[in-house]
């Protein structure tokens, strides 16, 4: 268990920009969804408990495709050259 002092340590560390910009992502694709579809889809998070096996064949459809909705391949996209500071990695043999 780490000790408050390296909690507060990493705590200082984290770029907040980052984590604004990451909010700032996140939050365009959750509001992509209807308000109607963002409470289903809270729904069947809730309901499912994080596993989607506890939910029937016909709502696992209906979470995948809100899940499609929310664009997350795109979010991952966006958000790839905050994690790696914008720096192209070099390719071996070149």
């Amino acid at each position: 268990m780490p000790s408050a002092k390296q909690a507060s340590s990493r705590l200082k560390a984290i770029p907040w920009a980052v984590l604004a910009r990451v909010g700032v992502v996140v939050g365009t694709r959750w509001t992509a969804l209807s308000a109607k579809e963002r409470a289903r889809l809270a729904s069947l998070v809730r309901g499912s408990r994080g596993r989607p096996r506890n939910l029937s064949v016909r709502d696992r459809y209906e979470l995948r495709k809100l899940v499609r909705k929310l664009d997350l391949k795109g979010a991952g996209r966006e958000l790839l050259p905050l994690v790696s500071g914008g720096k192209r990695r070099r390719r071996r043999g070149r």
